[in-house]
């Protein structure tokens, strides 16, 4: 986190055509771009495996804003970058805030526990144990299961299955949702 404000870089929100995902991921690989798309791989109906996005659409690039802006300029990236009209900049998303996001993507978990302290719907907690230890959402409870739901600057929200006895209540106020 001390290089990002140090070399001033940010993840920035990006929207390009349906379908152009993967290919943009390609092409920031080769340029040496950090970047980060929400996909998921499944078997097509022939058993092939076979990687989709999970949010149409959208793209998270990492870099300076100069670069940012040079790979739609100057390298012709097809994508438009989303924009915050509060601060009349970029959209940029905290690292936090897209850390918290990919794990909560990247695991799923099917446990149970115990719990002492009562939750209630849209509280903010934290996650105390697991691989998903340190993650900061809101409390969400579908069928009798326990979820907590994290957010990109209020735009896209992940959730994972925990359980209650993994949450402590956070201090923090809700933030984006």
């Amino acid at each position: 986190m001390a290089e990002a404000t140090l070399n001033n870089t940010h993840w920035y929100a990006a929207r390009t055509r349906y379908g152009q995902e993967l290919g943009i991921r390609d092409r920031l690989e080769a340029l040496g771009v950090e970047h980060f798309i929400p996909s998921e791989k499944r078997r097509n109906y022939r058993g092939q495996l076979r990687e989709r996005p999970l949010i149409n659409n959208l793209v998270f690039i990492r870099a300076d804003k100069r670069t940012a802006c040079e790979l739609r300029t100057e390298r012709a990236l097809p994508v438009n970058y989303l924009f915050d009209y509060v601060r009349h900049t970029m959209l940029t998303v905290p690292d936090k805030q897209m850390d918290d996001f990919r794990k909560v993507l990247e695991v799923s978990i099917t446990e149970g526990g115990l719990i002492d302290r009562p939750l209630a719907v849209g509280d903010r907690v934290r996650i105390t144990r697991g691989p998903l230890k340190g993650v900061e959402g809101n409390v969400l409870e579908l069928q009798g299961k326990l979820y907590v739901v994290v957010s990109l600057a209020g735009m896209v929200f992940a959730s994972a299955r925990v359980p209650r006895a993994w949450l402590e209540q956070a201090n923090r106020k809700i933030q984006n949702i």
